[in-house]
């Protein structure tokens, strides 16, 4: 069985398939950053109202950095929880990047309510082996707001 691919790059690959690639993308051993209870990852959004910050590296509040924890091989990230947020009833963007040119892996939009705990689901771009990830965000109202979260991710082999 044949299978198109996207690439980073944007072009389209043809790649053979087989019953046991597919298992592994979809059945895996899932992987979570920040690791430990007492550790979290605060996104933060800019001053000014739907303006996006400036790009910064994802990192916990020990400052360990979510590049850091990927191993010697290429990773998804195939889920973002929201944790908390700073304010509620308002909407905050943030787009996920890799290396220096931000290559944009996934995009994640949320709405704040009075239970921000929100589970999404994200079918990203590979993070290539080596590259550091980056975030940038946005909110609807004036910042900084900031979002808590953590990051569901698992390799590509």
């Amino acid at each position: 069985m044949k299978m198109s691919i996207p690439r980073n790059d944007g072009t389209i690959v043809e790649i053979a398939a087989d019953v046991t690639t597919i298992l592994r993308y979809n059945q895996n051993i899932m992987k979570i950053f920040p690791e430990d209870t007492n550790e979290t990852v605060t996104l933060v959004t800019p001053a000014g109202a739907n303006t996006w910050g400036a790009w910064a590296e994802v990192d916990d509040n020990n400052g360990v950095t979510f590049s850091s924890k990927l191993d010697a091989v290429s990773q998804f990230l195939s889920t973002i929880v929201v944790e908390t947020v700073s304010v509620n009833n308002q909407r905050f963007m943030f787009e996920f990047a890799y290396g220096d040119d931000k290559i944009v892996v996934t995009r994640l939009r949320v709405y704040s309510g009075a239970v921000p705990k929100q589970e999404t689901s994200v079918k990203a771009l590979v993070i290539p082996f080596g590259e550091t990830v980056y975030y940038r965000g946005k909110c609807s109202l004036a910042g900084p707001q900031n979002c808590t979260v953590h990051f569901r991710y698992h390799p590509l082999d």
